[in-house]
């Protein structure tokens, strides 16, 4: 629980989240530049975690709650607006067709949040058998999902990053409500796009 490559891995863990969760302290290219540097060491330090072995029979407490995971994804969203859709060049439903599928950079970046939340938090009680279990459920996970999510969604954030995207028409409006002259995309978000005549 204490070796240098757990040790590591939960302070990126942790600055991961702490960058997910203060989205709003700044625009759309700095924390697109930070997710570029976390991203790829995230997965680095998440790959060379050991095995682990449950210890416990209970299921674990999760601490991110599904309003937590809504209301910062739409914080992302709204920030990223318009470039927040990636085309999913992974996903096992297309591997054999010619249709595409797009992802969201917001809700895998919360996908990603809500796992590693969930483990930091449990990490930080100090309970050891809790300590072990969250780190071999999040080894596990990152096998299973989350370790082809934060690769995935490194390529759309790359891409946000080296073309220079101008985000400031969607960013710097303070005053985002429904029906108030909001950019088109959270319109269609809130429903309250009129029709055009």
């Amino acid at each position: 629980m204490y070796s240098k490559n757990v040790v590591e891995f939960v302070t990126v863990a942790n600055e991961y989240c702490t960058t997910i969760e203060h989205v709003g302290h700044h625009n759309a290219e700095n924390n697109l530049g930070k997710l570029q540097k976390i991203l790829p060491l995230l997965y680095l330090k998440a790959s060379v975690l050991p095995p682990v072995e449950r210890m416990m029979d209970e299921e674990l407490e999760k601490f991110v709650s599904e309003l937590d995971y809504n209301a910062l994804q739409q914080k992302w969203l709204q920030q990223l607006g318009e470039h927040d859709s990636f085309y999913e060049v992974f996903d096992p439903n297309i591997q054999f067709g010619d249709e595409t599928v797009t992802a969201s950079v917001s809700e895998n970046l919360m996908d990603i949040y809500q796992e590693l939340k969930d483990f930091v938090t449990a990490y930080s009680i100090g309970n050891e058998d809790v300590m072990n279990d969250s780190l071999a459920e999040c080894v596990f996970h990152f096998g299973e999902f989350w370790g082809q999510q934060v690769v995935n969604v490194l390529r759309a954030v790359h891409m946000l990053v080296v073309n220079d995207i101008d985000f400031s028409e969607e960013s710097n409006d303070e005053d985002f409500a429904p029906g108030k002259g909001n950019p088109k995309w959270l319109d269609n978000f809130w429903g309250t796009n009129e029709e055009e005549d």
